[in-house]
């Protein structure tokens, strides 16, 4: 199906050729006065220049033209050049009739990139806190949505396992177990399949070592010289590094199931090494490379750049490689195992200038193919009510599965407040609920933007809220239910739907007509916060249109059957938009 608003400016365009005027004037948007119509064309404004006649003139010349189209239930012109137009409640009916008859709700696929998401990238050897939140729940909605669109997408994790961090912990489990075999330089056999350590030794482990490493310079230095031994293949360093990716995998995987976040590749920095050795050849081959203070630097500034750029630098003057380095050294793996049209970058938005200098390497050496695009979506902190980054009651970093256990815990007593079911179903409603008012209140906000964290306003089932839908998504099904439990006749599901017999039974199906264009934008402007702000809109006027209609006690069948199949594909609409989102619906709240 076209989308409605498509549709409309077809009309346009023949009026404006009708009229000897150029069809690109025929643009019609949404109105942004409701109250006076539901769409406008501003076109007349524009092409009065060019024509040299009163805009009011070209206005009324194209009402002339369309003021008899069955498309429209008025098209009038108003001064200084407005066109305001509202469609008929036929033609209105029948677009949202032929959207219930389709299995995608009228939206076409138009998709067929291969696509490459990296989000995720938590380092190894330590939890999940707030700080990755942001990542993971728009890296896995972008992930579905650019899916749900046709696309061939790939959502990689992208493990921080190659570093510094490696070393540290190599560091501090020689000072605390010197007598592991893996630093016996004698050792010959084979190695415990079996971890030296628990996840929870490990989480403490590193943040033990990061901070000895910045008050011991000799310590430091032995951690370098650890990573290093890693980078280069010492059998005994691999060994354990091995167990603390897997001990460290297990437990991520854990939490980011809690937080129905998943992803096709659990790659690494570790898994991109083998490819630094071409990357440094290609780089040298062209010419790139030249040394800055030691170190081995790409430049990357350009004559139109508004602000300083700095060269990219790809190796330390001790031979180490940095996460310039990896990021390169990936994407030629990428371009070897996918050949992706697009590359997608979730990740921090302080982190610009790193991709910024990464992409211009990338594209000056052929490290991508020419028709890949690599995209930098950068995303805003999460900070508490004083509008400093998210802490925890004594000032830490909150783990993640903390934050997840607090907002559950909070839609639970809510739930238990009016004590309509037992516990134990409270309690697995709270997880689904909790979810929703986790990840829309993270969805809702411009990635780009910072946002305030509030419990009590994310849990909360009014306003604008995760919630909210949920609680409209029941009451639809509610009411399915009981028609469906007093009806002898089950076919109102798929029964013709009429045109609309009030304003606001007109509205929602105007709502429900503009979910193309939603999800176009959506995957256009990789923007969930688009698809966030539509279904608040679609419950707020289906709850409108709720409470000004007696759905169950009309009296006419076939208004009756027509009100359960609007209200039927409201909820359709609602259940595949928040699937997109990242969460579901329970049976009942």
């Amino acid at each position: 199906m076209k989308e409605i608003i498509n549709l409309i400016t077809e009309k346009f365009e023949e009026a404006f050729k009708q009229c000897d005027y150029e069809e690109r004037f025929a643009k019609v948007t949404v109105s942004n006065r409701p109250d006076l119509c539901e769409y406008q064309c501003n076109g007349a404004m524009a092409a009065a220049k060019q024509y040299k006649k009163a805009p009011i003139m070209i206005a009324t010349d194209i009402v002339e033209k369309l003021k008899d189209d069955t498309m429209f239930e008025s098209v009038n012109a108003v001064n200084p050049g407005f066109i305001n137009i509202i469609l008929s409640k036929d033609f209105v009916a029948s677009y949202v009739d032929e959207m219930s008859k389709d299995d995608n709700f009228g939206y076409e696929k138009k998709g067929d990139k291969t696509i490459v998401i990296d989000y995720g990238g938590p380092n190894v050897a330590k939890p999940l806190h707030v700080g990755h939140l942001r990542s993971a729940v728009i890296g896995e909605s972008l992930k579905r949505i650019l899916r749900y669109a046709g696309n061939k997408v790939t959502g990689d994790v992208h493990l921080g396992d190659w570093g510094l961090q490696m070393g540290l912990i190599i560091t501090e489990l020689k000072e605390r177990n010197p007598e592991l075999v893996y630093f016996d330089d004698s050792y010959t056999g084979e190695y415990p399949e079996e971890a030296p350590f628990t996840i929870s030794e490990l989480e403490e482990i590193y943040p033990c070592a990061s901070g000895k490493s910045k008050e011991d310079p000799e310590y430091k230095d032995r951690a370098h010289q650890a990573t290093l031994k890693l980078q280069k293949g010492y059998k005994p360093y691999v060994e354990l590094w091995k167990h603390i990716l897997n001990v460290s995998v297990e437990d991520l995987k854990k939490n980011y199931d809690r937080l129905d976040v998943s992803f096709d590749l659990w790659k690494g920095e570790s898994d991109a090494d083998e490819y630094v050795p071409e990357l440094l050849d290609v780089l040298k081959k062209k010419n790139l490379l030249h040394e800055s203070q030691g170190a081995m630097v790409v430049d990357v500034a350009e004559e139109t750049d508004t602000k300083e750029i700095p060269p990219c630098i790809i190796q330390k003057s001790d031979g180490a490689a940095l996460y310039a380095t990896s990021d390169l050294a990936t994407l030629i793996q990428r371009r070897r195992d996918f050949n992706p049209d697009e590359v997608i970058y979730i990740a921090d938005k302080r982190q610009e200038m790193h991709f910024t200098q990464v992409f211009r390497v990338a594209k000056k050496a052929d490290v991508v193919a020419d028709k890949t695009e690599l995209v930098f979506n950068g995303f805003g902190t999460m900070n508490g009510k004083d509008g400093k980054p998210f802490k925890t009651r004594d000032g830490g970093v909150m783990r993640l599965e903390h934050l997840i256990s607090d907002i559950v815990n909070a839609v639970y007593n809510k739930i238990m407040e009016n004590r309509s079911m037992e516990e134990h179903e409270a309690k697995n409603i709270a997880q689904i609920v909790g979810l929703s008012a986790l990840k829309y209140g993270d969805l809702s906000n411009q990635a780009a933007k910072d946002y305030v964290f509030d419990l009590d306003r994310f849990v909360s089932f009014e306003g604008n809220t995760g919630p909210y839908i949920l609680y409209t998504i029941v009451r639809i099904k509610s009411i399915i239910a009981k028609y469906m439990s007093e009806s002898a006749d089950k076919s109102a599901l798929s029964e013709d739907i009429i045109p609309a017999g009030s304003d606001s039974e007109k509205e929602l199906m105007l709502k429900l007509a503009g979910y193309q264009s939603v999800i176009n934008n959506a995957v256009e402007e990789l923007a969930p916060h688009k698809i966030c702000a539509y279904i608040y809109d679609v419950s707020n006027v289906f709850n409108k249109f709720y409470h000004d209609t007696r759905i169950l006690s009309e009296s006419v069948e076939q208004k009756k059957k027509s009100y359960i199949a609007l209200i039927n594909l409201t909820m359709k609409i609602l259940e595949q938009c928040i699937g997109l989102l990242g969460f579901g619906a329970p049976e009942r709240m």
